[in-house]
């Protein structure tokens, strides 16, 4: 399990027993920034391959609302003069480590690289938003969401939440009018970047062997669409084009898989930034028509420790809508890496 800044120790082992799972389990915690989620389905797949294991739960968590504020001089006191507050969020999740420039930065770095306008990206969110919300409209990801309740306070019974908050969130002229975030001449906006969200998800692994079991005693019913993972990679480039590298992580998978891009159903390349699905499709040669065909994170929200295995469990439930057979999916990190996957829909 993952998660990025600020959440105490082992967040894993917190949620392995908060959701009533046997204290004798052993719970690890992965921190690959925004490729964690993902990094932590490869590790306990990897375990169940070593024979570790035959069952595990992996994915990710992050509260990025509850993100604290630091005071680094606090420790030893501050003798004189001014001092200041950090960001958690900023420092652990969204600046990177060894330029100590935003993420943004990166993505503006990646939009000249590529030839990417303005209206690229803006288009790009417009048609990420617009398919979030058709596909939530045609009930797309009741599978997947499980609904949450949130306390309202002050005696109000709780809200359920059961579809993702910023979906709703579009205004295409408000996008196209808004200022640049992080360079005054340059075109990533908050509006064509992901949005600051909270969110988890977790995906449950199982040995083949343990399959053929649970389908023998019918917990899983014959029929029932799984998902096998071919294979996963990570990849790094210099940090400044940690954007770009899915485009390297993604082949490396396939190669594994005995896999080329031409044999993918669909691809799910998460949008950190617009620039980064834009970048890595024409990277890769990938159609729009094939890439976050459910919407992307510009859309449903980027929590760091979480994405990586949010849209792979949105791939399982595109291949599953279309009847597809190969999905991949690719997230970058900060400090230039990414990972990869591909899984492949079978029928019990």
């Amino acid at each position: 399990m993952s998660s990025v800044p600020a959440t105490a120790q082992n967040p894993a082992r917190q949620v392995a027993v908060h959701s009533g799972i046997p204290n004798t389990v052993p719970a690890t915690s992965v921190n690959k920034v925004c490729a964690s989620g993902m990094k932590a389905v490869a590790l306990a797949a990897q375990a169940i391959r070593l024979g570790d294991t035959q069952v595990a739960v992996a994915g990710g968590t992050e509260s990025m609302s509850s993100a604290p504020h630091l005071f680094p001089k606090a420790r030893f006191g501050v003798k004189y003069g001014h001092t200041e507050l950090l960001d958690a969020l900023v420092v652990d999740g969204l600046t990177d480590a060894f330029g100590k420039y935003s993420m943004g930065i990166a993505a503006e770095a990646t939009v000249k690289d590529y030839a990417l306008t303005r209206a690229d990206q803006d288009d790009h969110a417009i048609a990420s938003y617009t398919r979030a919300q058709e596909a939530t409209k045609a009930g797309r990801f009741t599978a997947e969401i499980v609904p949450v309740e949130v306390a309202q306070g002050r005696g109000k019974p709780p809200k359920v939440v059961t579809a993702d908050d910023e979906v709703a969130n579009l205004n295409p002229d408000k996008l196209r009018a808004l200022r640049p975030s992080f360079d005054p001449q340059g075109s990533v906006t908050a509006a064509n970047s992901s949005p600051l969200s909270d969110g988890a998800s977790a995906i449950v692994l199982v040995s083949g062997a343990k399959l053929t079991q649970l389908v023998k005693d019918g917990k899983v019913v014959k029929g029932t669409a799984v998902f096998k993972l071919l294979a996963s990679a990570d990849a790094e480039q210099e940090p400044i084009k940690f954007t770009t590298t899915p485009a390297v992580a993604v082949p490396k998978a396939l190669t594994k898989a005995g896999l080329k891009v031409a044999d993918v159903d669909f691809f799910e390349l998460n949008e950190a930034f617009s620039c980064v699905a834009l970048a890595n499709s024409k990277i890769l040669g990938i159609k729009a028509d094939k890439v976050n065909v459910f919407g992307g994170a510009v859309a449903m929200g980027h929590p760091l420790g979480c994405s990586g295995a949010r849209i792979i469990t949105t791939l399982t439930s595109v291949l599953n809508h279309h009847q597809a057979k190969i999905g991949c999916a690719g997230i970058c990190n900060g400090g230039g890496g990414a990972s990869a996957c591909v899984i492949e829909r079978i029928v019990v």
